[in-house]
């Protein structure tokens, strides 16, 4: 471990701090939770596993954590290192492999229009659910962090035309499952910075085949872009996400539900 990279003030203590911030703000982690972590095996899944289970030994509120780690049939996702890893915390993690690979390829070969990655995320997703509701879980804990959500917000603002984001907490349609995010107001560097300090492997890469978004590398481009030019741009794009005046949109199902809830609230400044 680097001198100051994990004291106060560093971005391992940083990231630390505002997860913890975000888990009381939205109320993610809640008395009697059985709680479903996905480990992708990526910086984010990982460096998520670590701080929730040094979380619990310090919470006022008792709760489980089930990692889980879901092989989608990619060349090179064995999981035998994040196993190995998980054990050392004493958090072994359940694997099971779902032929996610044929099941994009089969949908490709109909359809070249079709997105793979963004049907490979949803079928990962249904999986992830699922398996959560299968295992006895009430939570499921995606890593997302910051960057995610704004290229989220950025991607449907400016190709579907819809203000969407990714929220830090959400119910399942059935109600069976809440979905959480606890890192979703944590900066990218700040997470890759604990996972190198806490020392989480650095899995080897996921052969998937497919081609990165070309739309969500735009959108990261041209939040760098504003970077250069409003230095804290990420924090406040993410400010303004919980920072809404519903009565300057134009969705009329939007005015009508604030309609009825503004007398709820004080008003905002």
């Amino acid at each position: 471990m680097k001198a100051g990279t994990d004291g106060p003030g560093s971005p391992a203590e940083r990231v630390r701090r505002t997860m913890l911030r975000t888990i009381v703000r939205f109320g993610l982690v809640e008395e009697g939770d059985r709680i479903l972590v996905a480990v992708s095996g990526g910086k984010d899944s990982l460096a998520l596993l670590e701080m929730l289970l040094g979380a619990r030994r310090r919470a006022p509120v008792r709760f489980d954590l089930l990692p889980f780690h879901l092989d989608a049939g990619w060349p090179g996702d064995d999981g035998a290192a994040l196993l190995e890893w998980s054990r050392g915390l004493g958090a072994p993690l359940a694997i099971e492999r779902h032929d996610v690979r044929t099941l994009v390829e089969r949908a490709q070969a109909r359809d070249p229009r079709v997105s793979a990655c963004a049907l490979c995320s949803r079928l990962r997703r249904g999986i992830l659910h699922s398996t959560a509701v299968r295992l006895g879980c009430n939570k499921l804990a995606l890593g997302h962090h910051r960057e995610d959500a704004l290229q989220t917000l950025l991607l449907n603002l400016l190709y579907a035309g819809r203000l969407q984001a990714m929220p830090a907490r959400y119910a399942s349609r059935d109600g069976r499952l809440v979905v959480v995010r606890p890192l979703v107001e944590c900066a990218e560097a700040d997470v890759a910075a604990h996972a190198a300090v806490s020392g989480c492997p650095e899995s080897p890469p996921v052969a998937c085949a497919l081609r990165e978004s070309r739309k969500r590398a735009r959108v990261e481009r041209l939040l760098s872009d504003l970077e250069r030019e409003i230095p804290d741009v990420r924090s406040v794009m993410l400010a303004a996400l919980g920072n809404v005046r519903p009565t300057h949109l134009l969705d009329p199902e939007v005015a009508a539900a604030w309609e009825e809830a503004a007398p709820r609230f004080p008003p905002r400044r």
